[in-house]
């Protein structure tokens, strides 16, 4: 699917209202360094800088599709201490409503020791036990009220006692009742067969239990070894759509006569922890937001791929994957992709500058402006007149070089961040539509001669005139090449060779 499809999937998963339910968990980190050994034993002695907490499980899953734009009800179980206080405290402050019946359960928490970015241990506490049957009959009460109110239901079971058999089978005849997007993160996923999923997320792992293969079972390429068995999956998981995550490899996306592999987005020195929520929730939305399977995939894919990068358990905002469709690539020929990029920076309290010309023939002139410009903000975008108003500028003759040729010079620039263009004589529209911090043109112009300037100080903005490179432009460097070229006994080529 084009860039542009997926940012407009992106943009429609605001407002969708998404419940899940699953164990809400507290992920801690203990960051410290280690520069000896216990004198108790062969063990490091950690010295503690930080903590870090974040909401783990089930309670990730949420915050990510709350970050993603989603609105987001928990159903969860959560004890009545200090942890299950801090975890209230932390999805409260990602903007989820949680729903959790009084109970004596342990918070389940989960906590890493990391020495100097390496993980040395992790120890976990809570109570795993099946629901009581008060508890259990209050969980399968509130799904009841809430699972019609809700375009997707996310299910992110981990086998630690809340997803019990009755509130599976409530979950499969409330499903039947009010068909939902209903997507699957389960280590069990053979209890989930008869609910009617949209969706199963399997690890590999997972997908071999499903299968009742062991792990030695496969020889040679995973991605191969699934797709072969692609009916087989299917039919064992009883859901429509089998995302099956392969970390490095990708995943594998299957559906009754189709199987589609995306690649893995490839990172540096992963952290791969709550990675499989953020790829869980957004490929969930994305369905829910009317996107073809393969393509909430690739948005899953391309948000897990960003989240792994970072230490600690995290999630992927919707301006985040917009800044990464957007900003992949230097060109952006659309003006509503420009205007979607402009205001992701914004909204990150980047200072954007903009520029527009004809940029014919590049020269050492434009590099130098080109960079006194970068300097003056954190991005800076550059418009491009396109061919006709070229024309129209500088007569029949020019440009000299195709607009496709002018995009890719500037675009080679290290200080150019962005390039688009504009049919019109003036990049008025595009100022309207980018709202830059600061417009620059050249030392050649001043205000008053600038058309734009009015819009851009009207929209908040501030006109900056850059002192040029002296006897360096465009069209004396032409004029230079044409007089060449009129030389006797020099062809056209050969000056133009050498110019």
């Amino acid at each position: 699917m084009e860039r542009g499809r997926l940012l407009q999937v992106v943009d429609s998963i605001a407002g969708l209202r998404v419940l899940v339910i699953g164990e809400a968990m507290l992920d801690g980190y203990l960051h410290g360094t280690s520069t000896r050994l216990a004198p108790e034993g062969p063990a490091p002695v950690l010295a503690i800088a930080r903590h870090q907490y974040s909401p783990g499980g089930a309670a990730n899953t949420a915050a990510n599709a709350r970050a993603l734009g989603a609105q987001v009800t928990l159903l969860s179980v959560v004890g009545d201490d200090v942890d299950g206080e801090r975890l209230s405290e932390l999805l409260c402050e990602a903007d989820v409503q949680l729903i959790t019946p009084r109970t004596s359960r342990r918070t389940i928490s989960k906590r890493r020791l990391v020495a100097d970015g390496h993980l040395l241990a992790r120890f976990d506490e809570g109570d795993c036990r099946h629901l009581a049957p008060d508890i259990e009959a209050e969980v399968i009460l509130q799904l009841e009220t809430h699972y019609a109110r809700h375009d997707a239901v996310l299910v992110s079971d981990y086998g630690y006692g809340l997803l019990t058999p009755r509130v599976i089978q409530r979950l499969g005849e409330l499903q039947r009742e009010t068909p939902r997007i209903l997507a699957l993160d389960a280590k069990r996923l053979s209890a989930y067969s008869h609910v009617g999923a949209t969706l199963a997320k399997p690890n590999f792992d997972q997908m071999l239990a499903l299968l009742d293969e062991q792990p030695g079972a496969v020889d040679g390429s995973r991605v191969a070894w699934v797709a072969a068995r692609a009916d087989e999956v299917l039919r064992r998981a009883g859901s429509d759509i089998v995302a099956v995550t392969l970390d490095q490899d990708g995943a594998l996306v299957l559906q009754a006569g189709m199987i589609q592999h995306v690649p893995a987005c490839v990172t540096s020195h992963p952290f791969p922890s709550g990675a499989g929520d953020t790829f869980m929730s957004t490929i969930a939305l994305g369905l829910a937001a009317g996107a073809p399977a393969i393509s909430a995939a690739q948005l899953a894919a391309l948000a897990a791929s960003m989240v792994v990068t970072r230490e600690g358990t995290s999630r992927c905002a919707a301006d985040e994957l917009r800044l990464a469709l957007l900003g992949s690539e230097k060109y952006v020929p659309e003006r509503s992709q420009v205007t979607a990029l402009a205001d992701v920076y914004r909204r990150q309290g980047r200072r954007i500058v903009l520029t527009g010309g004809c940029f014919d023939l590049l020269h050492r002139g434009h590099v130098a402006y080109l960079q006194a410009a970068r300097e003056l903000g954190d991005v800076l975008i550059v418009g491009v007149n396109d061919d006709e108003s070229v024309r129209r500028l500088k007569g029949a003759s020019r440009p000299v070089n195709p607009l496709e040729d002018r995009v890719a010079m500037l675009a080679a620039l290290g200080a150019v961040d962005h390039v688009t263009c504009f049919p019109e004589d003036t990049p008025i529209g595009l100022v309207q539509a980018v709202r830059p911090h600061i417009f620059v043109k050249g030392g050649d112009y001043t205000r008053e001669t600038l058309p734009e300037a009015p819009v851009v100080e009207a929209l908040g903005g501030s006109v900056r005139l850059l002192p040029l490179v002296g006897d360096r432009s465009s069209t004396r460097l032409i004029s230079r090449i044409r007089q060449r070229a009129n030389v006797p006994g020099a062809s056209s080529q050969h000056a133009l060779a050498h110019e």
